[in-house]
């Protein structure tokens, strides 16, 4: 790859800021989608599955970093060919079935294409990182044309945003070099996250079967 010199990467990034209009649009969209959903899924079954809705557009240093690691040159058509996730949505829910009823929401919208999948709560990280990510793609409507928009969407419970957030603070601290005793704690954390997911789910689970019954 062809070094590039400060000055060529300050234009790249500097081009790249006016398509970061997409981007923000692609995030809007996306939002104002689960919000609906959610919304809809409260009405109809007096249940919402979605706690909360964060959303973030990544930094251009950590674009340039990204490509650096690709081993891609810097300009405007590699971070839009090579980066999924310059735009990203979170998506919190209660308990895990949620996770997978929002995964189905989202890929019955017309509109959206979901072009990747990665399911982490089949088949968990090796530091027992779970979620369920996708890369979806939306079509961004401009006064001269429509211009379809990647957005990386991960959907997680509560307990495993509580333990994936601590795990990402506490990995920077140590700048990549983790002592494997800490791995191992936090492994454990991570299992017992799960557990309490499950357990939690089966409380509600119960409540929701006195309801019914009550009902009856």
């Amino acid at each position: 790859m062809r070094e590039l010199e400060l000055p060529d990467v300050q234009d790249v990034m500097l081009e790249y800021r006016k398509i970061k209009l997409l981007y923000r649009s692609a995030l809007k969209e996306i939002g104002t989608k689960l919000e609906i959903l959610n919304d809809e899924f409260k009405l109809v079954h007096q249940y919402n599955p979605i706690e909360h809705i964060e959303s973030r557009l990544k930094t251009d240093e950590s674009i340039t970093r990204k490509l650096i690691r690709k081993g891609k040159e810097i300009t405007v058509e590699n971070i839009q060919k090579y980066i999924d996730d310059i735009a990203g949505v979170r998506v919190i829910c209660s308990f895990t079935p949620d996770i997978y009823r929002i995964v189905d929401m989202i890929s019955s919208q017309d509109d959206i294409e979901v072009l990747k999948t990665k399911d982490y709560m089949l088949n968990p990280k090796v530091n027992g990182y779970r979620s369920y990510h996708l890369i979806v793609r939306v079509p961004i409507f401009l006064s001269d044309r429509v211009v379809p928009t990647k957005v990386e969407i991960q959907i997680r419970t509560v307990a495993m945003d509580f333990w994936a957030s601590l795990e990402h603070k506490i990995y920077y601290k140590y700048e990549g070099n983790t002592p494997e005793y800490i791995k191992k704690e936090l492994k454990e954390c991570a299992d017992l996250v799960t557990f309490l997911d499950s357990k939690m789910l089966a409380i509600n689970e119960e409540v929701r079967s006195i309801r019914e019954e009550n009902r009856e």
